[in-house]
């Protein structure tokens, strides 16, 4: 008999310990005070310029949230001071971290970058804000392989754009004006906020467990998207992984709230920026097919990336694949920069054949999943949760090139699991759909 994955394990169990100690806020404190020092230590250490700027201000305005976190916790021993400790007040604080850890350092750079600093973005910036001006005018966002190659061997790196078609549209507004709101981290951002609103509108419009519950499990899921390091890092200084996380959170919302169609269209959009996003797709629909609307989900979650690609496959197929496939796969003109030191890329440098040991060690993980999504899928959206945390955790660390601001993806995605709890028992479609022929319905 299969073990039912609403039952509170003791890892489970665990976690709402700690989660919930002093009513959430030590875990604030926790929270603001390591990444006051995770910031206070790459201000002082990092070797990367943009990092560095961000770690200036953002120890400071994490020190800040700190202190306030502080002030809650006297607050909450003293009756008259319940409100200033409560969940309201816990989402006024978590908003000013983002807004100084994140938002203030974005928009410094960008200011400061317009002003002549080339020293004040990733080059992920860069080479999004080219791949939309090409799109505007050559009708793709890619060069060729023969234009990489025409170029100086120091500017072939930023030649090659390793995204999916979508992602170009944040660099329209650089192709329509300079200056620093044109800036693509700006539009990130922007992007980021809206569809995290529209997830956290979700999850409080879906039935579930009781409202505090699910408004601290919605807060720790959003200050996982954003206020921790590794997601504010990111949006300040490069960006272009918040809006596909924040795209696939929203689709995760959209299945506790059972609506999956929606959620394809969701997980689909995620997909048309990066490939990092069809994973979560591929989980997702084995999550619809459990509900009887496998097709409707996977004509948005594979849909909207198809179409986004037809353009640009048809202005220019080979560019295409020069710059989706080959690059990433490192066939291209050059290696990603991408060199973070988790064990796929220790095994591929270090052992002999390790880059075919590393690639044999990914297909299995990824055989495993597979098989398992195949015999047991997923009927709830928590369990779809942690099948895409735990998978893509363990793809980032098999990965032979790999970046350390990846793990943004997995960490949001475990955390974000919690707050999508209880609603999908109570769905109407869910509790009168008929059992799928050969599915399992208690996993």
């Amino acid at each position: 008999m299969t073990a039912d994955p609403d039952r509170p394990t003791t890892a489970t169990r665990r976690w709402t310990t700690i989660d919930s100690a002093a009513g959430g806020l030590a875990l604030d404190l926790g929270l603001y005070a390591g990444s006051a020092a995770f910031a206070g230590v790459t201000a002082a250490t990092s070797t990367l310029l943009p990092h560095r700027a961000w770690g200036t201000l953002a120890a400071a305005g994490y020190l800040l949230a700190a202190l306030a976190v502080v002030g809650q916790l006297i607050a909450r021993r003293r009756p008259a001071g319940t409100p200033f400790a409560g969940l309201g007040a816990r989402w006024a604080v978590t908003g000013v971290a983002w807004a100084t850890t994140a938002l203030l350092p974005l928009v410094a750079q960008s200011v400061q970058r317009a002003a002549g600093r080339a020293d004040r973005a990733q080059e992920e910036v860069v080479v999004v804000e080219q791949a939309g001006i090409r799109l505007t005018e050559h009708g793709t966002p890619y060069l060729g392989h023969d234009a990489i190659a025409a170029l100086p061997p120091a500017e072939q790196l930023l030649g090659y754009t390793p995204y999916q078609p979508g992602m170009a549209l944040f660099g329209l507004p650089r192709a329509a004006a300079d200056g620093w709101w044109t800036d693509a981290r700006v539009w990130f951002a922007l992007a980021t906020v809206a569809v995290l609103a529209l997830a956290v509108a979700t999850l409080r419009a879906t039935p579930g467990p009781a409202a505090p519950a699910r408004g601290a499990a919605v807060l720790r899921g959003v200050q996982a998207a954003t206020v921790l390091p590794v997601c504010a890092l990111t949006l300040a200084t490069g960006g272009d992984d918040l809006p596909v996380l924040a795209l696939c959170l929203l689709a995760l919302a959209l299945a506790a709230a059972d609506r999956p169609g929606r959620a394809g269209l969701a997980v689909g959009a995620a997909g048309a920026l990066k490939l990092f996003a069809w994973p979560v797709a591929v989980v997702l629909v084995g999550w619809a097919v459990t509900r009887r609307a496998g097709v409707r989900a996977a004509l948005g979650a594979f849909g909207v990336p198809v179409v986004a690609l037809l353009p640009a496959l048809l202005v220019d197929r080979d560019a295409l694949v020069e710059n989706v496939l080959r690059f990433p796969l490192g066939h291209g003109l050059v290696t990603s920069p991408a060199q973070s030191p988790f064990p796929g890329h220790l095994i591929a440098t270090a052992l002999p054949a390790g880059r075919v040991v590393a690639a044999a060690l990914l297909v299995a993980a990824g055989a495993a999943i597979a098989v398992r999504l195949l015999r047991r899928p997923p009927r709830t959206a928590v369990t779809t949760a942690l099948i895409c945390g735990y998978g893509l955790l363990a793809a980032i660390l098999l990965m032979p090139s790999t970046r350390f601001g990846y793990l943004l993806y997995p960490i949001a995605l475990l955390v974000w699991a919690p707050a999508l709890a209880g609603a999908d028992r109570l769905s109407p479609n869910f509790r009168h759909a008929a059992r799928p022929k050969g599915v399992d319905l208690r996993t």
